[in-house]
């Protein structure tokens, strides 16, 4: 198997396991009264566009801040002009957990992405009951029909949805029940990444949907050359988690675009 079956392989293990600890994670999500932030709305209105990643390793790097802790990160984040805040909630792979977007979510008011390898309602009602306001639906791991559903799930309990795309096969994916598509400039099956994806895909997403580019940005002039292809979002993480003062980074980084 490549890396994203094992950690499909993973998820679905993790899934049967957790819904028999919490089976009554649907109603819980149901009661939550807490009004969602518009992921979509904040980056149109956003200059820098940047949604700054929370995770302490990945699958191709390893352990990038293995004790970061979310109180001394995810605030300056918001502080600096972050758009929105990514949070890693996958253990195995990314160091992270829910407990993560649990912590974030009483420290920021700016939308909040679960990002994680999500493949069952069960997911996104823990999203929205641990304070979510947008989940990222991977078109590598699902087939459209399950876009869809998920997406329109996932909107059932006020959440939006960013779906991902790493090639042209993946375009089929998206549909009106998507908010945003992102293009994932790392191919999840080798983990090589590389900006082009971004700049061929862009002139093929259809017109209406804000686009964001994923992985593989480190320079303010990457950003500069993706918003001439119409990109509003930048999803970073590894840039700024692996520098000692995290907020500092980001605002170098948005006081140069």
């Amino acid at each position: 198997m490549n890396i994203l079956e094992k950690i499909i392989q993973t998820k679905i293990e993790e899934v049967a396991e957790n819904r028999k600890i919490m089976p009554e994670i649907e109603r819980l999500a149901r009661e939550v009264e807490r009004p969602t932030v518009s992921f979509k709305n904040a980056l149109l209105s956003s200059e820098s566009g940047i949604i700054a990643e929370f995770k302490r390793k990945s699958p191709s790097k390893g352990f990038i801040k293995a004790e970061a802790k979310v109180e001394d990160i995810v605030p300056g984040y918001e502080r600096v002009g972050a758009a929105a805040i990514s949070i890693l909630t996958d253990e195995q792979y990314f160091g992270g957990s829910v407990e993560d977007l649990v912590e974030a979510r009483k420290l920021v008011d700016i939308p909040l992405l679960r990002k994680d390898f999500i493949i069952d309602t069960f997911q996104i009602d823990e999203a929205r009951y641990y304070g979510a306001d947008v989940i990222l639906l991977i078109a590598a791991a699902l087939k459209p029909e399950e876009v869809k559903e998920l997406a329109e799930y996932a909107h059932s309990l006020g959440l939006e949805v960013l779906l991902e795309i790493h090639n042209e096969e993946e375009l089929g994916h998206i549909c009106d029940s998507v908010d945003v598509v992102g293009v994932n400039n790392r191919d999840l099956t080798t983990f090589v990444t590389d900006i082009k994806t971004s700049v061929i895909l862009s002139r093929q997403i259809p017109t209406g949907f804000v686009k964001i580019s994923e992985s593989g940005i480190s320079a303010p002039l990457t950003v500069k050359e993706l918003k001439i292809y119409g990109f509003k979002g930048f999803l970073m993480g590894e840039n700024f988690m692996k520098q000692p003062d995290t907020a500092a980074g980001l605002a170098e980084f948005i006081g140069q675009i």
